[in-house]
Formats: C-alpha cells, sequence, structure tokens
C-alpha cells in the first residue's frame, strides 16, 4: 500500500554525486548485472523487471527464486503484490465509471457511502470523489491503518467509513499531503456501490481482461491454487525468513494485488498510449481527458532539490506521483506490503516504463529503488552512478539508525528489570473510540497486552521506565514493537493509554500515536 511504506521516504533524500563517464541506454544484457548484483548485496529471494519502450516490451523477465525452500525460480509471469500499485487500478476503476456518467469526480462521497464521517461536518458534507484519492484529507500519515495492519483484524468497511470522526486533523482540509490507505478502501467500496460489483470483480472485468492480464489476481485470496505465487520473505532479523501471505483487506484498493512483470508491462503500456490498447490502439480503457485528470497536480509536495535531477515541481495526482526530471515528466509510485516491494516509472516523453518487483522487505526497497535509478539514468542520458553501491551505504544508514535507538531501549529495560513496580495498577480493560478494546492482563506471570479486534496485536509488555512500557509483540513479519504509556491518577491506578512506536523505521501504518485508550473496567 505506498504506500510505500516509511522507510522508502528517505530515499529522496540520500542523493549521490559522481564524476564517472557518461554511458548509452542500458542493455538487456546490463540489467541482467545490475539486477543479479542487486540481489546478491542485499540479500533478496526474488525480482521481476518489465521494461517497455516506443510502446513495444523490452523485457519481462524473472530473476532469483520465488520460493527459496523448493528453489523455484522466479520468471516473467510470477506474481508478486504490488502494493500501493494497486491504487492508480481505483483511479482507473472510477475513471471508467465517471466515463460512464455513473458518477462524477465531484459528487460527494456521503452521496454514496451515508456513514461515511469525517473530523467535523463540513469536511463529511463537502468530501468528495477526488479527495479520496489525494492524500490531503488534513488527517495524519497512515491515519487509522491499524484497522488493517497486521491483518486478520475484524474492522468493517462500516467501521472504516465512520472511523475517520474521530480522529484529530493535522493540518487544514486540502492543503497538506499525508499519505493514507484508508481512503482507498473508501473508493473501492464506491466502486461497489456504484457498479454493483465488489471492487475486485469490477476491475477483474473492467481492467485485467481486456488488457490482456491473465496473470493478474485483484487480491491474494484470488491466488489460492495458483502456482508461481511469490512467496513474501522477511529480512529483518538479519536472515531470510518466509512469512505468511498478508490476508485480504476490506477490499484491494489500497494494495491488494499480485501481478507479474509480464502483465504490469500491459498496464505500463495502456498507461503511456493515454489509455488505448490493443495491436492498432483500437481499444480505449479510458480516455485521454481522464488520463489527465489522474496525471495533474492535485496535492503539491516538496522537490528534493537534486540538481542531478533538475526538479522543478512534485505532487501527488490521482494514484500517481508527479514531478519532471530533466525537463521530463515522471509518473511514478511505489508499493509496499509485508515482504512485497515494488515501484512503477513510467516518463511519458520517452515512451518509456519500467516496473520492478520483490518479495523481500526491506532489502526489496534498496534493490528496486537501486535497478530503477540506474535504468532511468541510462533513458536519461544521465552519468552513471553505482546505485547498488549507494544503495548499501544507505541501508547501513538506516539499519543503524534503528538499532542505536532500539538497543538503548533494551538495554534501559534490561537495567530497570529488577524495579518493583506494582503491576495490578496497570491490568484492565481499555478502550479507544476507532480501535476498540484492548487489555492488559497476566499470561504467565509476564504482563500483557491484547487487541480484541486485531488479533495479531499481542505481546509481553516490559518495564522500560517512569509509567511506560515496551511491547514486544508476537508478530514479527513487521517491525512493530512500541512503548504503551500509562497515565496515572493520584493512586497510581493507569487510567489510561498512549502508545507510539519505538523504532524510528517502524513502519507508518502502526500509527500507534492515533491510539487514546481509555480505562473502562478492571481486570
Amino acid at each position: 500500500m505506498n504506500n510505500l511504506k516509511s522507510f522508502l521516504t528517505f530515499f529522496i533524500l540520500f542523493i549521490f554525486f559522481s564524476n564517472t563517464i557518461a554511458f548509452a541506454q542500458i542493455s538487456t544484457k546490463d540489467v541482467d548485472r545490475l539486477v543479479e548484483n542487486a540481489l546478491n548485496k542485499f540479500g533478496v529471494a526474488g525480482t521481476a523487471v518489465g521494461i517497455v519502450k516506443d510502446g513495444k516490451v523490452v523485457m519481462a523477465k524473472g530473476y532469483g527464486l520465488w520460493n527459496v525452500k523448493e528453489k523455484k525460480k522466479a520468471d516473467q509471469h510470477t506474481l508478486f503484490g504490488i502494493g500501493s500499485n494497486s491504487k492508480a487500478f481505483t483511479t482507473a476503476a472510477l475513471a471508467i465509471l465517471v466515463e460512464e456518467g455513473k458518477l462524477s469526480w465531484k459528487d460527494r462521497v456521503i452521496d454514496y457511502i451515508p456513514d461515511f464521517r469525517m473530523y467535523n461536518s463540513y469536511v463529511t458534507e463537502n468530501f468528495l470523489i477526488e479527495d479520496l484519492l489525494t492524500h490531503r484529507s488534513g488527517l495524519g500519515l497512515g491515519v487509522g491503518d491499524l484497522m488493517i495492519f497486521p491483518d486478520s483484524s475484524d474492522f468493517t468497511i462500516h467501521d472504516i467509513a465512520s472511523g475517520f470522526q474521530y480522529f484529530h486533523p493535522v493540518s487544514p482540509f486540502r492543503t497538506k499531503f499525508d499519505y493514507d490507505n484508508l481512503l482507498y478502501l473508501i473508493a473501492g467500496e464506491v466502486i461497489h456501490k456504484v457498479s454493483g460489483m465488489t471492487w475486485e470483480e469490477f476491475v477483474t472485468k473492467h481492467i485485467f481482461e481486456p488488457l490482456g492480464m491473465n496473470d493478474t489476481r485483484p487480491t491474494y485470496s484470488w491466488t489460492i491454487g495458483m502456482t508461481d505465487v511469490a512467496v513474501p520473505y522477511s529480512d529483518i532479523s538479519g536472515e531470510l525468513t518466509a512469512i505468511p501471505p498478508f490476508g485480504d483487506m476490506v477490499n484491494g484498493a489500497a494494495g491488494g494485488i499480485m501481478s507479474s512483470a509480464r502483465d504490469m508491462c500491459e498496464w505500463m503500456l495502456v498507461q503511456l498510449n493515454h489509455g488505448k490498447y490493443g495491436d492498432s490502439l483500437e481499444n480505449t480503457l479510458f480516455t485521454e481527458m481522464s488520463q489527465q485528470k489522474m496525471w495533474t497536480i492535485h496535492t503539491v509536495m516538496k522537490t528534493d532539490g537534486n540538481p542531478r535531477y533538475n526538479s522543478h515541481f512534485s505532487g501527488y495526482g490521482l494514484g500517481w506521483m508527479l514531478k519532471d526530471v530533466k525537463g521530463n515528466m515522471v509518473v511514478s509510485h511505489t508499493g509496499g506490503m509485508p515482504g512485497m516491494l515494488s515501484k512503477v516509472t513510467l516518463i511519458p516523453d520517452l515512451t518509456f516504463g519500467l516496473v520492478v518487483l520483490t518479495n523481500t522487505s526491506e532489502g526489496g526497497a534498496f534493490v528496486f529503488e537501486a535497478i530503477s535509478r540506474t535504468v532511468v539514468d541510462s533513458y536519461l542520458g544521465l552519468d552513471e552512478i553505482d546505485w547498488v553501491e549507494k544503495m548499501g551505504e544507505y541501508a547501513g544508514h538506516y539499519k543503524e539508525r534503528s538499532d542505536t535507538v532500539t538497543t538503548k531501549v533494551w538495554e534501559t529495560i534490561n537495567t530497570n528489570s529488577t524495579q518493583e513496580i506494582n503491576i495490578n495498577n496497570y491490568l484492565g480493560v481499555y478502550e479507544d473510540k476507532w480501535f476498540g478494546k484492548t487489555e492488559v492482563f497476566l499470561k504467565n506471570g509476564q504482563l500483557w497486552f491484547k487487541s480484541y479486534r486485531s488479533p495479531k496485536m499481542n505481546g509481553a509488555m516490559y518495564y522500560y521506565k517512569a509509567n511506560t512500557f515496551a511491547i514486544k509483540w508476537e508478530y514479527k513479519d513487521m517491525n512493530a514493537d512500541a512503548f504503551a504509556i500509562f497515565c496515572l491518577d493520584e493512586d497510581g491506578k493507569a487510567q489510561s493509554i498512549k502508545m507510539k512506536g519505538i523504532s524510528p523505521n517502524i513502519d507508518f501504518s502502526f500509527d500507534f500515536q492515533d491510539l487514546d485508550l481509555k480505562r473502562v473496567s478492571n481486570e
């Protein structure tokens, strides 16, 4: 979902310079060497790369393994989770409905989903379909994502639609970019309400099938029984570890799609052909007017100011990141789910597109960034930089940044482990208006935290200092350990809990900071 996830946003801040000689447009053999080098450098299980140019597929190829245990090799048909690259499919689906006259970008969300509620009545009444897609709601980064991360929670689309009212805005409506996922799920529900089809059925019938994206499935559950579906891996522990596939959300509109390099080439071609497809471009998926709508900046963002790329503008359209690079418009997006990371880059002025799919997090992000930067630089005619090496340097800084903080926290916990505290003061049930009930209880003599509605959010609590405990979750697919900070009454009895992530590199979808847990009963 793209969401990529928070650690990917740091890439734009890590820019390097080189005095090496300019090189010609990269060859497919050079891509082979580049990818193998990147896989080896970052210990990633597998990847797939697709390149299109001038209306044709230059390459669509898999590398490494989609299943390490069984030594299954990735190829152009291997399915990877594309995460938040699914968002562009959702905006295209809405464009199709707009062109059919079934809705308007300027329609109010509440007219389609009556239980939709934002943080005040004005925003609720004036929240438009296009506002669902632009990350400018006024709410904070990743707001409410704990309803869908980790998977296996029981939150419904009704819970999500009505839950926005309980969050506090961090900026005025329509003024600032803060990435969200939940509003795309609402967009998926709008598609359902308008078309009478689920989001999954709609994108399959109206996008995948017409484009011949025969490998692609709208969510993981639709791949059951298929072969060549990449196993997700985590390298957070320092070793490559298979993790369970991420379960389906209420719909796949924010990040559910599973696709292949071959199919994503078809997707890039229809984008570069302004919505046209077919051997003679005789068919229309969406009009050029709709594409202009999707490729127009709706939310302004800061440029990175890097003279290498000479960028002057940056912003978010509808499901796409937009910027200029060396006088060329660049349309892109990243995607990230546990064990699945992806990046799509389009340069319409060069009729060029690149997709990189991986099945390992966190290393997959460094792989797709190194590959993308190298290939894109070559098509732009820029001087060569060893992006694999540079991303390796960044990976070291990234890990050190996290390790320094978390190591210090656990050293403090070990130091304070003998300190006497009255754990009875903390036991009880606590409730948040949007996240529901949680409980602090004793499990085999150990203080423990659990969520009633998100069963993977459970773990042991360790005294840190003052009125704060650290929670080490049983869930290990992503780095998500958190602080629980208790507010005590005059007798030392806990009345409420605030939370925040421990690691500075925690994924932003673990929005613990948005919780306001109030005691509702004793143990």
